[in-house]
């Protein structure tokens, strides 16, 4: 859309994922997009955590774990909502946590897969995502160092294959959750707290 009606000219450069979605129409539809990828985030973090829980995993690294996916997400929904040419530092800020928490994320998910009895996903889980975790940083220093030297092109090329890599990711989440029948949310009243009862004292008085 962004070539069509001219925004971005590929035979100048290849594009940044946000340049692309930078200016109406599309810009419209990458906000949407990025905020239903990150209630989708979020659902799946929190699903990946209680799953983790049951199987009587590590508790610290599976709520770390939690923590770093609704960072991922909070920060690809700053990304769709503040575009690169509206608000420039938020729009940084929310791809630093979009990209960088989720690389980080997706590491400790690897950790938790060598870690967690019964792997669901067969003995090949732990290795794919290891080695997609380990393609993602390599990616993700690679468009750093390209920026930095002006290589704009090449470093948007890491930056969409990251991105994609990092869709692959969540998506392999489908292998852990395939044996899942059945996901509800319960809400259950409070317990009341505990009240301390006294019971009146009987003296005696002593005749002299």
């Amino acid at each position: 859309m962004s070539v069509a009606n001219g925004s971005v000219n590929v035979t100048v450069g290849f594009p940044y994922i946000s340049t692309c979605g930078s200016d109406p129409p599309q810009s419209c539809i990458f906000s949407q997009v990025l905020n239903v990828g990150a209630f989708l985030v979020v659902w799946i973090s929190c699903l990946r955590f209680q799953q983790v829980r049951d199987w009587g995993g590590p508790c610290a690294l599976n709520a770390a774990g939690l923590c770093l996916g609704l960072l991922c997400a909070l920060g690809a929904s700053v990304v769709g909502n503040f575009q690169q040419s509206n608000q420039l530092e938020t729009h940084l800020f929310g791809a630093f946590l979009a990209f960088v928490v989720g690389v980080v994320y997706f590491w400790v998910q690897a950790a938790l897969t060598n870690r967690v009895k019964p792997q669901r996903g067969g003995r090949w889980i732990g290795p794919t995502r290891f080695c997609l975790s380990a393609g993602s940083t390599a990616l993700l220093v690679a468009m750093f160092a390209l920026h930095g030297l002006g290589l704009r092109s090449e470093a948007a090329a890491c930056e969409w294959t990251l991105a994609l890599t990092l869709f692959l990711l969540f998506g392999l989440f489908a292998v852990d959750f395939r044996h899942i029948e059945s996901c509800s949310l319960r809400l259950q009243r409070r317990a009341p707290a505990p009240t301390l009862e006294l019971g009146a004292a009987s003296t005696q008085t002593l005749a002299p």
